[in-house]
């Protein structure tokens, strides 16, 4: 979603700016023509785009400039400033441009430009010769919507069938436990794409099927009406579903889980009730929603095992201030203990106490979707296991997102990772290599968790570590925390610091592979 109602600041392009107040690699923020738009100088160059980016809004001067790009301070998206695609996610669609000229002493920014024609290729990527005879994705969730939108805007013209379990399209998973459950955005914000898109870009969008079985022999999926489709190349982007507690033991009890869309809308039809809520788990999606059904006025109870939420992931320090984060909201912890049964509106703990429940939440993680994989005879170890370019053991059939297991060249780990960005950026590698780039993936991970009018910016990974370092202040939420193993950065995540978090990723992207010489 785009910010433009947002209120212009800054200078008017259109009258003119002297260019001695232009420096080199500076963005400026102003307007023309009575939009936003972003002057960035490179040299004797000077590119004039949409000064919001196009995911939620954030204000593009704030970001970091990397060579002829410019990336997003709030989410990471990243935009190509010559030509103003938007060449990595979250964001999907790319920005306005607008023609510059100099006269004068000064840079007048002209001219919109018209909208770059869709579909064609990138520089460097064949979309001809090699490319499969079709494409088949497997999941319509982050990481297959991107690898089709990927698929098109490299110019490729073959038939792409896009299956989806769910009966919606595809839409912004990470609002269902953040705004949208909280009641601040609507229900039209969540669909990724406007209605037509999947029409005008020759994408067969199949909502409520599954695919039941894959003949990597024949070339074959097998789809839950009973028909069969050849393809040329699969992808498959199943995710992961939720881990539900044992059935025998709170089966009949009434538990909520969410993961879908329908499943938020069920939730924000309960909270409407009232009353109180126990979220088992202290996971992200757990405390998220303990956030969002706080903003709606509901009392909130938290319980979990650990002894801190996030200790596992964060750290420490960061699960303290997570956890004081919600407590100054109101929120109970009721942290080392397990839920023993519910009954009626009751929950019972291990230790014997009883917690008054109008509704149920559990968020105590996911497992991959890779039932379909191991019918499939694909090497599968928690999750699909993908080479560097997200190929599976069987040629032509890849894998992204939550279900894919991937070499991590900065741990020297196989790692799976289930956070949005991540997948939608493992779709777009995906789709590219299967039209023959054979683009390793090695992107930074990076996530983002909001908690009220905290964010919390992570990237890298770190399994474990030795060290852990906080710069600032966390309870000023202005904090850098670095995670360290054998004096190595693995990771790092920020509050308040939108800047510095860019800054971070790129110098993770920079650093030496695991087992190079330092």
């Amino acid at each position: 979603m785009s910010n433009e109602s947002a209120e212009l600041t800054g200078p008017d392009f259109g009258l003119g700016v002297p260019l001695d107040q232009l420096a080199e690699g500076q963005m400026v923020a102003g307007h023309a023509g009575g939009e936003a738009v972003l002057v960035v100088r490179r040299g004797s160059e000077f590119f004039a785009v949409g000064a919001h980016c196009t995911h939620y809004g954030a204000p593009l001067a704030e970001g970091l400039l990397v060579g002829d790009t410019v990336r997003c301070p709030w989410h990471h998206a990243c935009f190509d400033l010559r030509t103003g695609d938007a060449v990595r996610a979250p964001a999907l669609n790319g920005l306005a441009r607008w023609a510059t000229t100099q006269r004068n002493g000064l840079l007048l920014v002209q001219e919109k430009l018209p909208a770059p024609e869709a579909g064609r290729p990138r520089a460097g990527v064949s979309s001809r010769g090699d490319a499969p005879s079709s494409v088949i994705i497997v999941g319509a969730g982050a990481a297959g919507d991107a690898a089709a939108d990927m698929l098109r805007r490299e110019g490729y013209d073959g038939p792409i069938t896009l299956v989806g379990a769910d009966e919606s399209a595809p839409y912004d998973r990470p609002n269902l436990s953040k705004d949208y459950l909280a009641g601040t955005a609507s229900e039209e914000w969540i669909p990724l794409r406007a209605g037509p898109f999947y029409d005008e870009h020759g994408i067969e969008l199949l909502l409520a099927t599954r695919v039941t079985s894959i003949d990597s022999a024949r070339r074959r999926v097998t789809l839950s009406d009973g028909s069969e489709r050849e393809f040329g190349a699969l992808l498959l982007a199943t995710g992961a579903s939720p881990v539900r507690l044992p059935d025998a033991q709170f089966g009949k009890s009434g538990v909520r889980y969410l993961r879908t869309l329908a499943d938020s809308r069920a939730l924000i039809q309960a909270a409407e009730r009232g009353g109180q809520v126990v979220v088992l788990g202290s996971s992200f999606i757990g405390l998220e929603v303990a956030a969002s059904l706080r903003a709606r006025g509901l009392d909130v109870h938290i319980v979990a095992p650990e002894e801190r939420p996030l200790e596992r992931i964060l750290g420490r320090e960061l699960g303290d201030f997570v956890r004081g984060v919600h407590e100054e909201h109101g929120v109970v912890f009721h942290m080392g203990r397990a839920a023993r049964g519910i009954e009626g509106r009751v929950v019972t703990l291990d230790n014997g106490e009883r917690i008054g429940a109008d509704l149920v939440v559990a968020g105590i993680g996911v497992r991959p979707n890779d039932e379909l994989a191991t019918q499939a005879g694909l090497a599968v170890d928690k999750g699909v296991v993908v080479n560097e370019f997200l190929e599976t053991s069987s040629s032509g059939i890849f894998a992204a997102g939550d279900v894919a297991r991937y070499p991590d060249p900065r741990s020297g780990e196989r790692i799976r990772i289930e956070h949005w960005v991540v997948a939608q950026r493992m779709g777009q590698t995906a789709a590219r290599n299967i039209l023959g780039a054979r683009e390793r993936f090695d992107d930074v991970p990076f996530f983002w968790s909001r908690h009220y009018d905290d964010s919390i910016s992570y990237m890298g990974h770190a399994s474990k570590w030795d060290d852990i370092e906080v710069s600032g202040s966390l309870a000023r939420r202005d904090a850098t925390v670095t995670f360290r193993a054998g004096g190595k950065v693995l990771a790092a995540a920020t509050v308040g610091r939108d800047r510095e978090s860019l800054e971070l990723e790129v110098a993770l992207e920079s650093a030496a592979p695991a087992g190079s010489a330092a």
